[in-house]
């Protein structure tokens, strides 16, 4: 079923229908695929996280998309995407448009360069203290800005997405890919780690870097100290002194002293 009127314009459907005819679309393809994971968009916002939000910024920043991926807002706010899934370097959904069957939507996004992935790691050496403050987007400014920065950040630019739907739009960035795009933000929100999955880079490189970095520092201030101890203990020997010092030091050198004065009058 087509929903054009016979001017050949779409329709106007009213949003609480276009909700309803995305729910019948979802409950059907569950019937046949258990495993769909539709967008589903809560109150007035498309992403709520940190990762969420930077996603739809840095789409909608480049001149290549932020004119047309406005498109697709509309469509993941009524629950048009249907069916999501992020694998690495790509997403695949369905989404339900003027026509019975859904769309098919694959985007490909490239692995991050491991030249930048390698700069990143090496500059959040020691500034992320465990993975939940990541996941949650709690890390210091410097890095907000280091991962957001065009070119060389962790966020894919244009040049490094390829877009392609089923639908009989001639754009590129038709309105069922930007609702995809969109969807991606949200989903991120559910679920940041998704993020590494897609750009083929591992999680744990910034958190293990961190880790190994503070282990070396407390094993530089532990060598310190021993190499001081040892130092000590070979005056001592050295030398044949006591190098004892505090209060313990001063009672034992008064307890020979009052020794030695006993015998001279003994």
């Amino acid at each position: 079923m087509s929903y054009y009127d016979y001017d050949g314009f779409p329709e106007y459907v009213p949003v609480a229908e276009r909700r309803r005819r995305a729910r019948e679309s979802v409950e059907k393809l569950r019937k046949k695929n258990p495993d769909i994971s539709p967008v589903i968009i809560s109150g007035g916002k498309l992403a709520r996280t940190w990762w969420g939000k930077s996603w739809n910024a840095n789409l909608e920043r480049y001149s290549d998309y932020a004119n047309r991926i406005g498109r697709g807002r509309s469509y993941v706010r009524h629950g048009a995407v249907l069916d999501l899934k992020i694998t690495e370097g790509k997403i695949n959904a369905l989404v339900k448009g003027s026509a019975a069957k859904p769309y098919q939507v694959d985007i490909i996004i490239q692995p991050l360069a491991r030249g930048i992935w390698e700069a990143l790691t090496n500059d959040c050496a020691g500034k992320i203290d465990s993975m939940q403050e990541l996941l949650e987007g709690k890390f210091p400014k410097a890095l907000s800005e280091l991962f957001t920065a065009r070119g060389k950040g962790l966020f894919p630019a244009p040049q490094e997405i390829s877009l392609k739907c089923s639908c009989p739009d001639w754009a590129v960035m038709c309105k069922h890919v930007a609702a995809v795009l969109y969807g991606v933000g949200a989903r991120l929100d559910d679920d940041p780690s998704l993020f590494f999955v897609l750009r083929k880079v591992n999680i744990n490189d910034l958190i293990s870097e961190t880790i190994s970095k503070k282990a070396r520092t407390l094993l530089e201030k532990s060598k310190a100290k021993s190499r001081r101890v040892i130092e000590d203990a070979d005056i001592s020997g050295m030398f044949g002194i006591d190098m004892e010092t505090g209060t313990a030091g001063k009672a034992k050198e008064s307890a020979r002293k009052k020794k030695t004065e006993k015998k001279r009058f003994l």
